[in-house]
């Protein structure tokens, strides 16, 4: 994307709601000049879109996940939200959290100081990436380390140890570093990624040894002190410290203003993992450098390669990584749901998160002292839930809200696949030419450049847009209820008829004036999910009353290679069963709605608008699009990967996470003995996920309130993964294991396989029930085959 707008954008700001705020100022300092502050309304993101982080927060506070937070929005190049909450200090007296207060910010050390640092010696070719790290330090040639590289380091994939012991501390800074140099490999250089505070502490060095500086020294003269982050570094002053939130005790007493990591502090404060130091408003300045593409008030803190490097998705082990950042891995809990792809990050050890999305000009700031006083806070999910609500009003504000800036779609490097909607945009809406259109869409009916479909075809002069039809959950896809009334797009004026409510179809009289049915809206491949029974209804509508139906396709998020039974019983159909499918497919909506006319409205006028660049072997995350929430529930694609499977128990009385920071990501009840049912599971050696017992409460929905024992599914290897089998082996095992207190009878609601259901019940093996409820899947195959649209290549 063009990042230039930004400081435009950032002046406009300026002269619109005035100078910045002076709320740093406290302690005899002034705030630093850094980015100016405005009302989310006046930056075009919908009223009361950030309000509910309020609510989040203080809740996590009453749940003792954490004392007290402070929580820090930008989006373009402004200040849109800068609020504090709770306490920095509980024990032994309680202090009131400021927003300038000062936190340790542990492990996001790493990428701001001392990847950022590394970046710089690559622009002034001190180094390279691809270098030997024993070419710049002699010391590590040894015990097979001779050919780790700079960049594996920064990967987390160079075969150091996770932490070393405390006992090579003991001794003096210098025979610390050394015992460091010194260490073996735990496993092969670029075959595993295993997060490394080692690796950081070697990077840290590396920057001593190429400029004579320490990384505190270097950070500070280089990149704090330019950018006038003037409460940054390391071993913050007194005045400072006094400001600084409370972590736990060591040696008896509290930690303030001092490193809490046990390892920095052994180094005297000063290590390229943590000790790190800074407050809110200060990160704000780094955070819009980085939206920026490196450049900052006319100054080029990274070259634009450097920032290309740093910031793309790198594959590693089970996951991607930027070059110091996380980008999608295990550790992205605390990472927007919703963040596009170009989104890098990362989080610290003692409750900080840090997110930055340049292609919604967004970042996400979360401190907290989660560690005070006890070191049992938990805030990632938290954080990750406040980074949603960011990209959420984001989101929304572009689809709403007509924009008067240019837009800046992804760039042609990660954008790879053309939705439906595109692809007839590119063409100038040819096939559609003349047409009056009732559109069947929510908010996942966006283009590439983040306007809705539905803005699109009010303002085209070639189509007419008479009227829009919604599913389950909404037009804004927000609403958990069970009936949805009627509305108004607030966007075009339009009328938004309900087909979530007393209408499941299209009814007659909304249909005046229209001659063509468009359908867009992403699915989530699962025979349940209620997207794909809307679709069919409203053909059915179409064929009935000789209107066109049209396609906009969109990708399967889940891949389009595997699918897996039961197949629905026949003479079983339902809102949540509408055809006979399997329970996960691997079609797309533009394939099932062939299948559906080839089947049951073989007079239907219908046209598919295929997706271009998909591959049915993609997942989403590999097309380069928008990940938009489809449903309240449904966040992130490893919850969409496990939902075929574990949607299939919801209805009877387990949790399936609803009311949770992670839904269908974790089961249970009240009743489970959560130790039990993760190792009989473990047992069955279900391919890529792992079973690890759980405790928790559900704010919402089932068991509302109460505390629930279970197991949370851990994705390790999503390709090996099996979600229908990993949901049946769950009830199998249920079945075995708690009888009588797991009332099944509702299974068969979504199940909707009499024979799969009877196994269970009777207490058959889950080899037994795989086979059963495989049965059929040939046949689909064969019905499925002339009706696929994109290709197998892998």
């Amino acid at each position: 994307m063009c990042y230039r707008i930004f400081s435009l954008l950032a002046l406009l700001a300026i002269l619109l709601v005035g100078s910045p705020s002076n709320s740093f100022a406290q302690n005899g300092e002034d705030r630093p000049v850094g980015l100016p502050t405005a009302s989310p309304e006046s930056m075009s993101l919908p009223p009361q879109s950030l309000d509910a982080i309020d609510g989040l927060v203080d809740q996590a506070i009453a749940d003792k996940k954490t004392p007290g937070a402070v929580v820090l929005i930008g989006f373009r190049g402004a200040i849109v939200f800068h609020r504090a909450y709770g306490n920095k200090q509980i024990e032994p007296h309680a202090v009131e959290m400021e927003r300038e207060t000062l936190f340790d910010l542990a492990s996001l050390t790493k990428p701001i100081a001392t990847a950022t640092s590394i970046m710089m010696l690559v622009d002034r070719g001190l180094i390279e990436l691809s270098d030997p790290v024993g070419k710049h330090l002699p010391a590590f040639n040894n015990h097979g380390k001779e050919g780790i590289t700079i960049e594996q380091l920064l990967l987390h994939t160079s075969g150091l140890t996770p932490d070393n012991s405390m006992n090579d501390y003991k001794e003096s800074v210098n025979q610390s570093i050394e015992n460091i140099m010194e260490l073996s490999l735990v496993y092969e250089p670029g075959t595993e990624f295993r997060y490394s505070d080692v690796g950081f502490l070697v990077l840290g060095e590396l920057v001593r040894q190429k400029t004579g500086m320490s990384i505190h020294q270097f950070s500070q003269e280089n990149l704090f002190q330019p950018l006038d982050m003037k409460a940054t570094g390391y071993l913050p002053s007194e005045a400072l410290r006094a400001r600084a939130a409370v972590t736990e005790q060591r040696d008896g007493r509290w930690i303030q203003g001092e490193v809490h990591d046990p390892r920095a502090f052994a180094l005297e404060g000063i290590a390229g993992h943590a000790g790190l130091f800074s407050t809110a408003t200060d990160l704000a300045i780094y955070a819009q450098m980085m939206a920026q593409g490196g450049r900052y008030n006319g100054k080029e803190y990274l070259s634009p390669d450097s920032f290309e490097q740093m910031t793309a998705a790198h594959q590693v082990p089970k996951g991607l990584r930027g070059l110091g950042w996380d980008k999608r891995s295990g550790y992205s809990s605390n990472r927007g749901a919703t963040m596009t792809d170009a989104a890098f990050g990362h989080g610290g050890f003692t409750g900080t998160a840090m997110w930055i999305d340049p292609s919604l000009e967004l970042f996400v700031i979360f401190l907290s002292n989660r560690v005070h006083p006890h070191g049992k806070g938990s805030v990632n999910g938290l954080a990750g839930e406040i980074g949603t609500i960011a990209a959420n009003a984001v989101i929304d504000s572009k689809r709403r809200i007509p924009s008067t800036t240019p837009a800046n779609p992804p760039s042609p490097a990660t954008l790879q696949v053309l939705c439906g909607i595109d692809v007839l945009h590119e063409r100038g809406m040819a096939s559609l030419r003349g047409t009056h259109i009732g559109l069947i869409t929510n908010q996942t009916g966006v283009c590439q450049n983040g306007q809705s479909t539905a803005a699109v075809f009010d303002l085209d002069p070639n189509v007419e847009l008479v009227a829009i039809f919604s599913p389950e959950h909404g037009f804004a896809g927000n609403l958990d209820q069970a009936e949805i009334p009627n509305w108004a797009d607030p966007e075009t004026g339009k009328k938004i008829f309900s087909l979530y409510g007393k209408d499941r179809k299209p009814p007659i009289e909304s249909l005046a004036g229209i001659d063509t049915l468009v359908f867009d809206i992403q699915d989530i491949g699962t025979r349940f999910y209620t997207y794909i029974s809307t679709m069919g209804n409203a053909m059915e509508v179409a064929a009935a009353q000789n209107l066109r139906f049209v396609v906009l396709d969109r990708p399967n998020p889940i891949g389009g290679t595997l699918i897996a039974g039961p197949m629905r019983d026949s003479a079983s159909e339902s809102f949540v069963a509408y055809h006979n499918l399997p329970v996960q497919h691997g079609m797309t909506v533009g394939e099932l709605a062939k299948l559906f006319q080839a089947e049951r409205f073989p007079n239907l006028q219908l046209e598919v608008i295929p997706c271009e660049g998909w591959k049915r072997s993609e997942y989403f995350d590999e097309t380069g699009l928008m990940w938009i929430n489809p449903s309240p529930n449904m966040r992130n694609l490893n919850q969409a990967i496990l939902y075929p499977g574990i949607g299939l128990l919801e209805y009877t009385n387990l949790s399936v996470g609803r009311g949770t920071d992670t839904p269908f990501e974790h089961i249970g009840a009240p009743w489970i003995d959560a130790t039990r049912l993760a190792h009989e599971l473990q047992q069955m050696n279900l391919g890529g996920v792992r079973f690890v017992p759980k405790r928790f409460t559900p704010t919402a929905s089932k068991f509302e309130g109460q505390a629930c024992n279970g197991v949370h599914l851990l994705i390790f290897d999503r390709e090996q993964v099996e979600s229908v089998r990993i949901g049946l082996a769950i009830a199998v095992t249920l079945r075995k294991i708690h009888p009588t207190d797991w009332e099944m009878g509702p299974l068969q609601r979504l199940l909707v396989s009499a024979q799969t259901y009877s196994a269970i019940e009777q207490g058959a093996s889950l080899d037994a029930v795989w086979n059963i409820a495989q049965a059929g899947l040939e046949s689909f195959e064969q019905r499925r085959q002339s009706h696929l649209i994109y290709p197998n290549t892998p």
